[in-house]
């Protein structure tokens, strides 16, 4: 009989401390701010029933935005798919708060929303990862107004994204969770307002291409840089744009986080953003070996893979300062990168890496039917890369699936594409719903051709992108030396060492790691053989990238640097200091 497992309900020092009035009351789009902003996280009301029903029996209390799956909601209870989420609250306005139109702002719902306001149907949205507003102006009333959100998610039943989400979690799988997971906030705009901004800077051309778009014509636009209250440039908007040209600045750097401040006006919209001034590139360094670039100059890229997982809010970072101690401590350590893993995370998590100082690796969300498969796995281990236009063989025979990973990669990129830090884009990660990704490199080129993409990371290289991108945990690390096609080589997976920290792993019967270690002595000790003997005499053979498997350790898996519960540094830091001050060019 197979041995049952038994779980622990870890909650760090950061949820431990949740407001239930307003959790995560920050603003939470630093990059397009305006001054009107009404928080809505709190305690909603909620119901989960097996059929759409008018008016559900809501049984209890959810701490939005935690998902229903998660120890901070309050529920902790799986949404199955079938089932149907239902939650509601009440607001009413400030008074003067409207200024023509009120929208309504969600951060994230996973998977699909349909939203009421006043028991009319307001707004509709589907896929689980990616902002959306709805202008609910003519649905208002005086005084209270009712809000419900209807939400289903067919989780990893269904081709659509969903990262490591699984039903039968374990392993390298994760709880699903569904519904309202990031902030949820009201804001009131003029009639004619600011809908997107995009933001490029070109330290060749000492400049900042500022593109914005409205949702009517408007008569008057300006956009202002600053340098403290210093004005940097300005100028007019001409058909939505304008080319700020710069004398005097500081370049942004891991090394140099230098931000500056961006007001655009429009009309009588004013937004206020930030931005800095960096280029990523990739070429040839002095010895003619294809290197990762920042800023024009060689520059190595020491990181490590990041879930970005909570034990106790799941996909929700319990709070901000909770978003700051992954990227303050890891960059303390001396890594200058994070690979966020087929997740994307809220705003403001991006923000803390823009003005801290954290080069970001963006995947895209995977998504697929069953593709992760053995002949995938071994395939990927031998480097013998199927064509990824077999779509069968890859879990993307669903055409509408297919189409959605286009919809969501084109959200990931323009959504986030004035994120300073982030590097470059992945589109696709081993054979987790892949299919052709030489298509997808071109179509995320279009979209954002200023930064790199590794175009298959770890298995089924189909020749395309701008990098050798390998993951090896099973045998001793080597590298091509060059790259037959050319391309910069990166370690874009490897590691996973685990050692167990009793009383901070979440499975007490099960636990997963690529190579365990029965204490943080022998833990330290080969962690460091790993890079004293493999990776560090690799650079100097054209090795330009590293992401070590992980920052923390989640569920199952025992791999990482910290525990679970973020409680526990498994290495010595010093030590690994001295270690991380050696990965460069």
């Amino acid at each position: 009989m197979a041995k049952k497992q038994e779980f622990e309900r870890l909650i760090t020092e950061f949820g431990k401390n949740v407001d239930v009035n307003c959790p995560l009351p920050e603003y939470p789009r630093p990059q397009m701010r305006r001054d009107s902003y009404v928080n809505l996280n709190g305690e909603w009301d909620y119901a989960i029933t097996p059929m759409r029903l008018d008016n559900p029996v809501y049984s209890g209390k959810i701490l939005v935005p935690f998902s229903p799956e998660s120890i901070l909601s309050g529920v902790e209870r799986i949404l199955q798919p079938g089932e149907y989420l239902y939650y509601k609250r009440y607001f009413s306005l400030p008074e003067g708060f409207n200024r023509g139109r009120v929208l309504l702002n969600f951060g994230a719902v996973d998977y699909e929303a349909t939203v009421y306001l006043n028991d009319k149907q307001v707004g509709y949205h589907r896929g689980g990862y990616y902002p959306f507003s709805l202008d609910i102006t003519d649905f208002l009333k005086d005084g209270d107004n009712k809000l419900v959100v209807k939400v289903s998610d067919p989780s990893d039943t269904a081709p659509g994204s969903r990262g490591k989400q699984k039903l039968k979690r374990g392993g390298i799988f994760y709880t699903p969770q569904s519904g309202i997971w990031q902030t949820v906030w009201l804001e009131s705009v003029p009639d004619v307002y600011v809908t997107a901004m995009y933001l490029t800077p070109d330290i060749d051309s000492d400049s900042l291409e500022v593109r914005v778009l409205t949702n009517a014509p408007y008569s008057s636009g300006e956009a202002v840089a600053y340098a403290g209250d210093k004005v940097m440039a300005k100028g007019s908007l001409i058909n939505g744009k304008c080319t700020l040209k710069f004398e005097n600045y500081e370049l942004w750097s891991p090394e140099n986080p230098a931000l500056y401040d961006l007001v655009v006006v429009v009309n009588e919209d004013v937004i206020v953003s930030y931005f800095g001034m960096r280029k990523f590139s990739v070429g040839k360094d002095d010895a003619g070996v294809m290197r990762l670039k920042l800023n024009n100059k060689p520059y190595f890229h020491n990181g490590l893979l990041d879930q970005g997982y909570w034990p106790d809010g799941l996909y929700t970072p319990p709070s901000d300062d909770a978003m700051i101690f992954d990227i303050a401590e890891m960059k303390k350590l001396g890594f200058n990168m994070l690979r966020k893993h087929i997740k994307l995370e809220p705003m403001r998590w991006y923000y803390h890496c823009d003005r801290l100082g954290m080069l970001v690796w963006q995947d895209m969300v995977n998504g697929g039917m069953g593709a992760n498969t053995v002949l995938n796995g071994i395939r990927g281990f031998l480097h013998l890369p199927p064509d990824d236009s077999k779509y069968k063989l890859f879990g993307r025979q669903d055409a509408e699936g297919r189409k959605e990973y286009y919809t969501d990669t084109e959200r990931t990129v323009l959504g986030l594409y004035n994120c300073v830090s982030i590097a470059l884009w992945v589109p696709f990660n081993e054979s987790w719903g892949q299919f052709d990704a030489l298509k997808a490199t071109d179509f995320v080129r279009a979209l954002d051709p200023t930064r790199p993409v590794d175009h298959a990371s770890g298995w089924h290289d189909q020749g395309g992108g701008d990098f050798c991108s390998l993951h090896i945990y099973f045998k001793p690390v080597s590298i091509p030396k060059p790259d037959k096609l050319g391309r910069t080589v990166i370690l874009s997976e490897f590691g996973g060492y685990s050692v167990k920290i009793e009383g901070h792993v979440f499975n007490k019967t099960k636990s997963f790691g690529y190579r365990k270690f029965a204490d943080t002595v022998s833990f330290d000790n080969a962690y460091h053989r790993l890079f004293e003997h493999q990776i560090l005499p690799l650079i100097p053979d054209g090795l330009s990238a590293t992401v070590y498997t992980q920052l923390s350790d989640v569920e199952d898996e025992i791999n990482g640097l910290y525990t679970y519960d973020r409680k526990i540094l498994k290495l010595d830091p010093e030590r690994l200091k001295k270690l991380n001050a050696k990965l460069k060019l």
